[in-house]
């Protein structure tokens, strides 16, 4: 079973590189002019998502398995390989992240299909890897001057409070949590417990940062915490509505895809 590994250092911190990561265009964008496509899917990388590609005319769907901190992984669904995994870990080191890039399949086709392998698969598949790897040191650098709108995840009872988008179009009647963007000389918690006032009407307690952080443009990504009622009644003022959402009823709302990234890490706060 052929498999390909890389290796690349990122001058950043493992978060940061993390959200890179999560960059779905990130990859279309690497892959251009190496003869790959990478189409569809949502903006931001989580579990479950899917994107679409193809080499000339052979076609497949990469769906995500995880994406988290720890790094991405993608499967292939479809298409001419019995098997194809891409798997991206990190690693904290002290010059900065370290980025291992690896991509295994199976040969289809005997020893034709493995001929094909040596002199095409290998050398395209090391170039997509390469081109990766450069385009996330880039992203990561972006993002180390992103501003930061911060997400409060406050569990009562063990349930978790969600609200309900308004505003624009594009992103009304989907879920959120509550939250907004942090100021110029204002921390992150002080963040949090001013947009759960503003939005909510209700006072706070922030605790860990929770999840990866997740790109939601060039310059802007969104950073979750845990966070405890301390005093007041959630009431929407900005929003559709509110809701309190168990274990059992995480996946029933439309989360907005850049909240929906942090379901794995919001599923271990609830009973």
């Amino acid at each position: 079973m052929p498999e390909l590994r890389t290796t690349t250092l990122v001058d950043a911190p493992l978060r940061t590189v993390a959200a890179a990561l999560l960059d779905a265009r990130l990859l279309a964008r690497a892959v251009r002019g190496l003869g790959v496509r990478i189409t569809g899917g949502a903006p931001v990388l989580h579990v479950g998502a899917s994107l679409a590609g193809s080499v000339g005319p052979v076609t497949g769907t990469l769906v995500v398995t995880r994406a988290d901190t720890t790094g991405v992984s993608a499967e292939l669904v479809g298409g001419p390989l019995p098997k194809f995994t891409l798997v991206t870990d990190l690693l904290h080191t002290g010059g900065g992240t370290m980025v291992v890039d690896s991509v295994e399949w199976s040969s289809p086709g005997g020893p034709f299909g493995r001929l094909a392998d040596v002199l095409v698969g290998r050398g395209l598949a090391l170039k997509v890897l390469q081109a990766r790897a450069a385009a996330v040191a880039a992203r990561s650098t972006e993002l180390l001057r992103a501003r930061v709108v911060v997400g409060a995840a406050i569990v009562h009872d063990g349930r978790l409070l969600a609200q309900q988008r308004s505003y624009p179009p594009e992103a009304a009647g989907k879920w959120e949590l509550p939250g907004g963007r942090v100021e110029p000389d204002e921390t992150d918690h002080a963040a949090v417990v001013r947009e759960c006032a503003e939005e909510l009407g209700v006072t706070v307690t922030p605790g860990d940062r929770i999840g990866p952080d997740v790109p939601l443009r060039p310059d802007l990504l969104l950073r979750a915490y845990a966070a405890t009622l301390t005093s007041g009644t959630p009431a929407p003022t900005d929003h559709q509505a509110i809701r309190w959402l168990t274990s059992a009823t995480l996946d029933s709302v439309d989360w907005l895809p850049a909240d929906r990234v942090l379901l794995p890490a919001l599923r271990p706060l609830l009973p």
